[in-house]
């Protein structure tokens, strides 16, 4: 299932302040494996996200080397991103606690 653009934030965040710095495709990987293959992050919006998200303050980037000695941006979280991370988490947990009432009581 591919991300939804709305939780795309959320799950670049949580996986940066969990991870510490790490290059695109590792960030992708990453919410695959920890979704048990149920998201997937596609390449057209995860770039444009991290952009986006760069141009806001919520995470930095700078250039380094991956395992395969290939030059990559790695990004991290920066203490705006983690403000950031709170309200977003605050924001899911919120409707997943809506969503549950409805599924119990409908």
């Amino acid at each position: 299932m591919n991300t939804p653009q709305t939780h795309l934030d959320l799950l670049i965040l949580r996986t940066l302040a969990s991870r510490g710095p790490l290059h695109g495709y590792a960030i992708t990987q990453l919410i695959q494996q920890c979704s048990a293959d149920l998201l997937r992050v596609e390449e057209g919006s995860l770039y444009p996200a991290l952009h986006r998200m760069t141009q806001t303050g919520w995470i930095k980037g700078k250039w380094g080397a991956t395992e395969t000695n290939r030059q990559a941006r790695f990004y991290s979280i920066t203490a705006a991103g983690k403000k950031q991370l709170a309200a977003e988490e605050e924001r899911w947990a919120r409707l997943s606690d809506g969503v549950a009432r409805v599924l119990r009581f409908a």
